[in-house]
């Protein structure tokens, strides 16, 4: 199933230790308020307990040309405590600050009331040595060359009914001891799958390219069990699709003892809550919902004419159910549509979901903004740009930002920014923070699409210059998330400690959908291109999301999948 071939340096120089860069944020982690297991450093799974470390031992890189942030490089945990056992190394691309973890893990006592309604004295232990170690690449190519250093990576073989966790890399070809790493019993892990490419490089020898990816759990969101270890999948042979020969953990305790507590939600977002700046230019602010409501916004039902005004805490939607088309809100004629349409910034707050992620290992905030209204695109072929008149307008706009905060230390460990049908997660080294630990989240103009830095992106080709435009600035027209901001969700801290605001369960469309030939605009646009790229920006415009078809209002948060499921990344 794999090769033996050698991944290796150009020149001796190579094999010194990078000047290694290591990442904190800008302000100390304040003293969290009490609680149960939120930042105490330990997770409880059940049969085994989980710590972060951060602490790392260069092992070797590897960099392919004179860019040195191009390279990559392989560490091993250091600073393991007495009782824990590392699982796997780990390994970074060169072109960040070092900032990442690999869990260790140590058995919990049967005494432990924690783990004594899982633990089974007749079973096997929890945590047991590999039998042997199987090398998945080495220096030996063929070649005639002889380099001092090189890359071995060593695949764990595990007991029977163990899995391994992580790969061991070494930079000479002597065996790892077989007392480096530990496997997990079987039942006690869960599948993973590889997620970003991180290296590839090809043998001289066999052609055949030696790639290296980052893992997540294959069960994510609110219910997934799955726990990243922060370990690395490497091959030169697997296919996409394929069964890993590695896994993560599972967690096994349903307390879910580490999430924080009501208090500690306050504290997180007062310390790390981002301040949403809007474009200086932006017609479409944000407003509250009851601000909304109470100002006009009117609930149609399907075969009534007549819409019927919305109580301010929407006690009169319809509650539950499915969005089946029998009800949407509307705005309604005249200055009070217009007045409804530009928002009301005084009145904006962000609506707050809190669930577990990774298991309960970590804790998304996810951070709702409601705009009255979503205004038509702009669009950007080459040098021209181009106000469409009502392409990609729509009543309502519901979007996004989520925070991603280590249950083990409290520490803020990246941002998602959603920007209409995807999104993209942001570690937190590259955030811009405005103040303390709260960084900028920017909303592009019109779309109100969330991005981490300003300027302009093209949903479309960036390559050619082609498409629907993001313009996103700073401006005195903000909302700070660490102030203005309601609770609406935090499901794992049982019935009664959240209160759901009633609109929350209206689970119909936000906005009428307004159905029109919007290609017969985008076609006349077309018949103006020089003829060399009129093929090309007509692929582009057919892979324009469906919203830009026509006016179609969007379901409220709870309607979304990542309410209760992983972001879209």
């Amino acid at each position: 199933m794999f090769g033996c071939q050698c991944f290796q340096w150009s020149r001796i120089a190579d094999l010194l230790p990078p000047d290694t860069e290591t990442f904190s944020l800008p302000a100390p982690i304040p003293t969290w308020p009490q609680g149960q297991g939120f930042a105490s450093g330990v997770i409880n799974l059940g049969e085994l307990e989980v710590l972060q470390i951060s602490k790392f031992e260069f092992v070797w890189g590897s960099n392919l040309s004179q860019d040195k942030k191009k390279g990559v490089t392989f560490y091993k945990p250091v600073g393991i405590p007495n009782g824990f056992f590392s699982l796997g190394h780990y390994c970074q691309s060169n072109d960040q600050p070092l900032q990442g973890f690999v869990l260790v893990a140590r058995e919990v006592a049967c005494s432990n009331p924690e783990a004594a309604q899982i633990c089974n004295p007749d079973k096997s232990p929890p945590l047991q040595k590999p039998l042997d170690y199987t090398l998945l690449w080495s220096p030996d190519d063929g070649s005639e060359e002889k380099y001092d250093s090189c890359g071995y990576f060593w695949l764990p073989q595990p007991p029977e009914g163990y899995k391994a966790m992580g790969f061991v890399v070494t930079n000479k070809p002597d065996r790892p001891e077989l007392d480096e790493v530990r496997c997990v019993r079987a039942d006690l892990t869960d599948s993973c799958e590889t997620h970003h490419l991180i290296f590839k490089t090809i043998s001289k020898l066999s052609k055949v390219p030696f790639r290296v990816w980052s893992l997540r759990p294959c069960h994510r969101g609110m219910l997934g069990k799955g726990i990243p270890t922060g370990t690395f999948f490497c091959s030169s042979y697997w296919n996409h699709g394929e069964e890993l020969n590695i896994v993560c953990l599972k967690n096994l305790n349903p307390s879910l003892h580490a999430m924080p507590n009501l208090d500690q939600i306050h504290a997180l977002i007062k310390h790390y809550g981002p301040t949403i700046c809007f474009h200086p230019n932006e017609a479409y602010l944000p407003s509250s919902v009851a601000w909304f409501f109470k100002n006009g916004a009117l609930l149609y039902k399907k075969g009534e004419s007549d819409g019927q005004a919305i109580d301010p805490e929407g006690l009169n939607l319809p509650s539950g159910g499915k969005n089946d088309g029998e009800y949407w809100i509307d705005l309604p004629s005249g200055d009070k549509k217009r007045s409804l349409k530009s928002g009301n910034l005084e009145s904006a707050k962000l609506y707050v979901h809190v669930k577990p992620a990774s298991g309960g290992t970590f804790t998304d905030i996810v951070m709702w903004v409601f705009c009255p209204f979503n205004g038509p695109a702009t669009l950007k072929v080459g040098l021209m740009n181009i106000a469409l008149s009502k392409i990609g307008q729509h009543v309502g706009d519901w979007e996004h930002f989520t925070l991603r905060i280590s249950n083990f230390t409290g520490e803020l460990l990246s941002i998602y920014f959603s920007q209409h049908s995807g999104g993209i997660w942001v570690n937190a080294c590259d955030l811009e923070f405005i103040e303390g630990n709260k960084a900028i989240v920017y909303s592009s103009r019109s779309g109100h699409a969330s991005f981490p830095h300003p300027g302009s992106y093209i949903q479309g080709s960036s390559k050619l210059g082609i498409g629907i435009r993001n313009d996103a600035a700073r401006s005195n027209l903000y909302v700070d998330s660490s102030i203005e901001y309601e609770i609406i969700g935090a499901e794992y801290l049982g019935d009664g400690v959240v209160t759901e605001p009633c609109w929350l369960q209206y689970m119909r469309e936000w906005g009428p959908t307004i159905v029109y030939d919007s290609r017969s605009e985008l076609d006349k646009m077309i018949n103006f291109l020089p003829a060399m790229i009129r093929y090309s920006v007509e692929n582009i415009f057919n892979k324009f999301p469906l919203e830009l078809s026509g006016e179609e209002g969007p379901t409220g948060p709870k309607e979304k999948k990542n309410w209760a499921g992983d972001e879209r990344w």
